[in-house]
């Protein structure tokens, strides 16, 4: 199979398929109505002439908590090492292990991933689909002599083409194709810091865009579409990049060094043979506005209606006067003079179908009254039941949710093995190298480590497989961790040591240090045991009797050991003086 070679023009051709594609199935339309219904602006293109136009927005509410439910902060990676091939002992994967729980960690809080996570559920509900796409900035500082740090942002479904748009599967690609709105000047220093002559970056100018609404984008600035083309090598099996626009080469190919797509994708409902989604929020829209419909004509109603008429004979009073205490002249008698006539009532099926379009969308989203605390606390146990019920229609999205999450983790650690490089990292100090000479123990750290130079290029030689658990680790099994922990150490099976060791993170502050202090006196134990004769070191708390001798001499604690050689050379307890 030929290579490909990438041109701007080939890379604009593809752009434009890709664009027709997503024109064909609405996705532009659709995107920007989704948008301006979730964020409040739901009479866009309709000319009331001075007529209310009421928004009630109740779909705002229904997809945040639909949000809320599947999405949360308490997402945690876990490394799991798959049985060794060999190359690596217990002891060394479970070193890497932590070392790759500890790198998840960081990543997500220097990404800030909790935010990151909810904009990418945001945008699936509202838009369809969500995009978390990942790159690794050389220029951020660590405080060591490898600078570098993988980042991660969210991008909308409207910026990423794939090349088989017929498949959801982002790994399975052929290419995958990422578009940005970015500021001539920005561009061309882009290009001509990728070695672009600065003739050919001058050849850089704004164009129009044409994915999606373009009402924002031409309010700022001049601006270039860039295209980002992400393929698979065949021959190495790595990604491949190449940056453009539709006629100047911004960054020539290049190779990631990874072999993943560096891109998370989720489907908010899943659509045949189509790599985009179908939003939460598209099928709810015909509600909303039967919803603002009813309300406006209810107000005109009342605003033309509302008040009582007044008729009256004008061959009796020429004119009618409407002022507070004001005489009104009558020629005649005064009876049959003038009559109120009372306004025609609203229908109460108005406000009936209005509360059930409501109720019945929220219903049927799982967001019930019960669900959004609307209801009087009256059974709290029925309560939490009837919520734990409500939240299942949400489990299967949620599961989506953590899926795209755990393909991020080994998105991740691609990127760790290709870019981290040699890194200092903090290491347990009872544990032992990692392959002999590759970990060296070099200087204390806190806590009870010590930091080491990790080759985080290793994580590719060693075969070593790592399981990525996402899961809202959180709360429940945590409970259940701790039970399981506590009945262990209570029947004696396990050491306080080795509790501390698998307590759940953030139940003990300082963990490191007090299990260093505990490892230090049970040296100190072992020590005396020993060298330690039947009467211990003086000023010693104790520790364990020597091994081999039948009835080994009891030990006090600290100062005991004299009065019980006064004891044992008497037979008398001494009495204190003056008693």
């Amino acid at each position: 199979m030929k290579k490909f070679d990438p041109t701007p023009q080939k890379v604009s051709a593809e752009y434009q398929a890709g664009v027709q594609f997503n024109q064909g199935i609405q996705l532009y339309d659709c995107v920007n109505v989704n948008e301006n219904f979730f964020i409040g602006k739901q009479w866009e293109g309709v000319h009331s002439n001075g007529l209310p136009t009421p928004v009630f927005n109740f779909l705002k509410r229904v997809v945040l908590f639909s949000v809320a439910n599947v999405s949360t902060d308490n997402l945690k990676l876990h490394a799991k090492p798959l049985p060794s091939n060999g190359k690596l002992t217990g002891q060394d994967a479970e070193i890497l292990t932590d070392l790759l729980n500890d790198q998840f960690q960081s990543i997500f809080e220097f990404n800030k991933m909790g935010a990151c996570i909810r904009e990418f559920a945001r945008n699936a509900a509202v838009d369809g689909d969500g995009c978390l796409y990942t790159y690794w900035d050389p220029d951020v500082e660590t405080g060591q002599p490898s600078k570098g740090a993988i980042k991660t942002e969210v991008l909308m479904n409207t910026q990423v083409l794939f090349g088989n748009p017929n498949s959801r599967d982002v790994q399975s690609q052929p290419y995958i194709m990422i578009e940005r709105r970015m500021l001539v000047p920005e561009a061309k220093k882009r290009a001509i810091a990728n070695g672009v002559s600065e003739d050919d970056a001058d050849s850089i100018t704004a164009d129009s865009k044409q994915s999606g609404d373009s009402r924002m984008d031409e309010l700022g600035g001049n601006k270039v579409t860039v295209l980002l083309r992400l393929w698979r090598d065949d021959e190495s099996g790595t990604i491949h990049g190449y940056e453009c626009t539709q006629n100047q080469e911004i960054k020539p190919e290049w190779d990631l060094g990874i072999k993943l797509y560096p891109i998370s994708w989720m489907s908010w409902d899943f659509v045949q043979d189509c790599y985009h989604g179908q939003a939460m929020i598209t099928g709810l829209i015909p509600n909303q506005i039967f919803v603002n419909k009813l309300f406006a004509m209810s107000m005109i109603s009342l605003m033309m209606l509302a008040y009582p008429k007044i008729i009256f004979d004008k061959t009796k009073v020429a004119k009618w006067s409407n002022r507070v205490g004001a005489a009104i002249a009558v020629n005649g008698s005064v009876e049959n003079v003038a009559k109120i006539i009372d306004p025609a009532t609203i229908s109460p099926q108005i406000s009936q179908f209005i509360d059930l379009a409501i109720s019945y969308t929220q219903r049927f989203l799982g967001a019930s009254d019960v669900a959004l605390g609307d209801t009087r606390p009256d059974n709290t146990s029925a309560i939490i039941a009837l919520q734990r019920a409500a939240a299942t229609p949400m489990e299967l999205t949620k599961q989506t949710l953590l899926q795209a999450i755990e393909d991020q983790g080994r998105i991740y650690m691609e990127f760790m093995g290709e870019y981290y490089g040699d890194r200092y990292v903090e290491i347990p100090v009872d544990q032992t190298a990692l392959g002999g000479n590759r970990v060296m123990f070099t200087m204390p750290g806190s806590n009870g480590k010590v930091l080491a130079p990790f080759d985080f290029s290793s994580l590719k030689d060693y075969y070593f497989t790592v399981d990525l658990d996402v899961g809202a680790s959180s709360y429940w099994s945590e409970i259940a961790s701790m039970q399981t922990l506590d009945n262990l150490l209570m029947q004696g099976k396990i050491s306080t040591v080795e509790y501390l060791k698998r307590l759940p993170a953030g139940q003990i502050t300082d963990r490191e240090t007090l299990i260093a202090v505990l490892q230090a006196d049970q040296q100190r134990q072992m020590a005396m045991a020993m060298g330690g004769g039947a009467g211990g070191i003086p000023g010693d708390g104790g520790g364990p009797a020597p091994t081999g001798q039948e009835n080994p001499p009891l030990r006090g604690g600290a100062g005991y050991g004299a009065l019980q050689r006064v004891i044992n050379q008497t037979g008398e307890v001494p009495q204190e003086r003056g008693a």
